[in-house]
């Protein structure tokens, strides 16, 4: 990889069986604006591209009349993805800038996004950027309530495309609608087969580079969703808006005043080492003390990036805010011991944090010694 250049994103189409998930790909793989990309994918046959073929670069590649690459998985991700950039980087391929892997339809979506940022040679010359998630308008609702896969596909994706919605009961639809915004309010949702389901408008591409362009952050984050959908829903007797049933709920936490960075980093290590399997996503904007610009965090289940720090907010708005979307793990008990954690950083009174097999008394956060109150119980 060039010396400075941003990593290439690494974007995942996945969706339940039957939900247009292939369907999808057809379409994008058509379009001449992939022509920078590259895509893995389980089958060829499964995806039909006769008429796209161009040529045949070896017996498991092929490039398309858009110019882009398709190579199949044989092997483990990990693999298929270092041999992929391996081969860009030796000339054998031409230089994609984006990647595009499909799943198959009984995927979990969460190792994958594990796998991707802690193989050492794929995260660092790749970054995760859009899953993007077809749900069938027809099915999708008895997907979700019986296929903890289907829940879990909605449950951590940047877009939804909801298909077949030409040949669903528009009360259905709505219905569907209204319940993957409840699951996953920050999602865009669109609906196929007649929205704009373009290459650039599913996939992020090379420019993303929250470095120079932090507006892109304030999009990726689109904390205002969870607000927005929790206004419309003012019947305190109702269901939490934000869970989807009885284990796996999105929110957004927001903070005034400036986060202690030492004691963040030790309570987010803390539920990532007890809970990492039930927090199937993190991703925030902070605002750490001591720091003129943000600090971009993004975590899936016990992994998380390294932290990217900006030169400038995305807007006039300063406040911390962090996105959670986690399975069996309550809002409150995030929300207290996070902020026990922050005031304890500040040196200030606390009753509820650190259990005994945690950091000891006089361990230093931010230059200060800690105090040992019990723990919350998530660290149980």
């Amino acid at each position: 990889m060039e010396p400075d250049a941003p990593p290439i994103p690494i974007n995942i189409i996945t969706g339940f069986l039957g939900s247009g998930k292939t369907t999808l790909l057809s379409r994008l793989l058509a379009s001449p604006e992939l022509g920078d990309t590259a895509v893995l994918i389980n089958e060829f046959g499964e995806v039909g591209l006769d008429h796209y073929l161009l040529e045949k670069v070896d017996e498991r590649t092929v490039m398309l009349q858009s110019g882009c690459i398709c190579c199949t998985i044989r092997e483990d991700l990990g693999t298929a993805t270092r041999e992929l950039y391996t081969r860009r980087e030796r000339g054998e391929i031409p230089p994609f800038e984006r990647l595009v892997i499909e799943t198959s339809g009984l995927a979990d979506p969460v190792p994958i996004l594990y796998t991707l940022m802690t193989e050492p040679v794929v995260s660092s010359r790749f970054q995760v950027g859009n899953v993007v998630t077809t749900v069938d308008a027809v099915n999708g609702a008895l997907h979700l309530a019986r296929q903890p896969e289907s829940t879990k596909q909605a449950a951590v994706a940047d877009r939804i495309v909801l298909t077949k919605t030409d040949i669903a009961d528009p009360d259905a639809v709505r219905e569907l609608d209204e319940r993957l915004k409840r699951l996953n309010p920050a999602a865009r949702l669109l609906h196929g087969p007649s929205g704009d389901l373009s290459p650039n408008n599913l996939l992020a591409g090379r420019t993303y580079d929250p470095r120079s362009k932090p507006s892109e952050v304030r999009d990726w984050l689109n904390e205002e969703a969870y607000r927005a959908n929790a206004g419309h829903h003012h019947d305190v007797n109702r269901h939490d808006v934000n869970r989807h049933d009885a284990r796996i709920q999105a929110f957004c936490l927001t903070f005034d005043a400036p986060i202690d960075w030492g004691a963040f980093a030790i309570w987010l290590t803390m539920l990532l080492h007890s809970r990492g399997e039930d927090v199937l996503r993190v991703k925030g904007l902070l605002r750490i003390e001591g720091s003129e610009g943000p600090v971009v965090i993004h975590g899936v289940q016990h992994i998380i990036h390294p932290p990217i720090h900006l030169d400038a907010w995305p807007d006039g708005d300063r406040r911390s805010k962090i996105v959670f979307i986690l399975r069996d793990i309550e809002r409150d008990e995030i929300e207290a011991s996070l902020a026990a954690f922050n005031r304890l950083g500040k040196g200030e009174e606390t009753t509820a944090v650190l259990s005994s097999a945690r950091p000891s008394v006089g361990t230093q956060v931010g230059g200060r010694p800690i105090r040992r109150p019990s723990a919350p119980a998530w660290l149980k």
